[in-house]
C-alpha cells in the first residue's frame, strides 16, 4: 500500500461526499484497505482521526454558509449531517467558540479548516535507527481488552494507559511478571492485526510463553482474565521509541509511515504489532516498537 497516494485519494473521496452519510469505514473501502489500518495510517500521518477531519470540514463549511447565505440554521444543520439543531449547536460552539446564531455578527471570529493536502516531505539530519528481524511463530500469555479505533493517535485519550494502570492495580501484570525469571521480566503491549470492517482493535498486556516461562495452570490464569495470544512468524521492522512517555510511540509510528515506508521498499502487513517494555532498558529508550512488514511485490 502506497500510503501517501492512498491518503490523497481518501481525502478527495471525503471531500466529494461531505454532504452524505460517510464514515471512515466507507473511505477505507474506497482505498482498498481495512478500516483499522486506514484509521491508523491516516491518524499517524495527519495527527487527526478521519472522523475528526470530516467533522471539522463540515463545521467549517457550515459556518461559511451561515455567514454567506440567509439559510436557516436548522436547514444548515441537517445539510451537514446533524439530526437536531441542538446537536449542531453543541458541535458548532465547541469548534468555533461561538453559537451558530452569533456567526452572522460582524464581530464574530470563526475557524477556517481547509482541506488537507498530504505530501511526502524530506526531513534531513534526524536519525531513524531500525532493525529488520525475521521471527518464528510465538505465543504470549496476555490480559486483553478491546478498544475503539477512534482512540488511535488521540493525544487526549488515555484508555490504553488506564488499562495498564488497571492491570497493575489488580495485580495482573505482577501475576504475569512473576512467571518470568530475573532479568527477563519484560512486558509486551500487543496490538491485534486489522480486522475486516471492525470498529475496534484488541490490545493485550502480556509475556512470551517460551522455555523461560514458568509452568502455569491455564484454568487458573483464565479465571484471572488471561488468555493465549498467538503470533505467526513474519518480518518485523524494529524501532527504539526514545522519550520519557508514550508520546514517543506516536511519533515513531508517524515516522514509520512518513519516512520508513516510502524509502525502504516495505509495506505494513496484517499481523500483530507490539511494544516491548524491558525490565532492564537502555537510557532514554521508553520501549521497543515491533511493526510487521513485508517486501513490496
Amino acid at each position: 500500500m502506497e500510503w501517501i497516494s492512498a491518503l490523497q485519494q481518501a481525502v478527495s473521496y471525503m471531500e466529494e461526499h461531505l454532504l452524505e452519510e460517510i464514515s471512515y469505514e466507507d473511505v477505507a473501502k474506497h482505498v482498498h484497505t481495512s478500516a483499522y489500518e486506514f484509521h491508523r495510517a491516516f491518524s499517524f500521518l495527519t495527527g487527526m482521526t478521519p472522523t475528526a477531519y470530516i467533522r471539522s470540514r463540515r463545521l467549517s463549511l457550515a459556518a461559511r454558509e451561515i455567514v454567506d447565505t440567509g439559510a436557516r440554521i436548522t436547514d444548515v444543520a441537517l445539510k451537514y449531517g446533524y439530526d437536531t439543531p441542538e446537536s449542531f449547536t453543541k458541535a458548532f460552539t465547541r469548534f468555533h467558540g461561538i453559537a451558530p446564531r452569533s456567526a452572522r455578527d460582524e464581530s464574530a471570529r470563526l475557524v477556517l479548516f481547509n482541506p488537507i493536502a498530504i505530501r511526502l516531505t524530506v526531513e534531513g539530519g534526524k536519525r531513524m535507527d531500525y532493525r529488520i528481524v525475521q521471527t518464528k511463530a510465538r505465543k504470549f500469555l496476555a490480559v486483553v481488552k478491546s478498544f475503539p479505533n477512534e482512540i488511535i493517535s488521540d493525544d487526549s485519550n488515555h484508555d490504553v494507559a488506564d488499562f495498564w494502570e488497571e492491570c497493575g492495580r489488580k495485580k495482573l501484570t505482577g501475576l504475569l511478571y512473576n512467571l518470568r525469571p530475573e532479568g527477563k521480566h519484560d512486558l509486551y503491549g500487543l496490538c491485534s492485526p486489522a480486522k475486516e470492517d471492525a470498529g475496534t482493535f484488541d490490545y493485550g498486556i502480556g509475556i512470551p510463553i517460551d522455555e523461560d516461562t514458568a509452568v502455569f495452570d491455564p484454568d487458573t490464569l483464565e479465571k484471572a482474565g488471561c488468555s493465549v495470544w498467538n503470533v505467526d512468524s513474519g518480518t518485523y521492522a524494529v524501532f527504539d521509541c526514545v522519550g520519557e512517555n508514550g508520546d514517543c510511540i506516536t511519533e515513531t509510528w508517524s515516522r514509520f509511515y512518513r519516512e520508513f515506508l516510502p524509502q525502504m521498499g516495505y509495506e505494513s502487513s496484517d499481523a500483530t504489532d507490539y511494544e516491548i517494555y524491558f525490565e532492564k532498558g537502555r537510557p532514554g529508550v521508553f520501549c521497543e516498537l515491533w511493526i510487521p512488514v513485508r517486501k513490496k511485490a
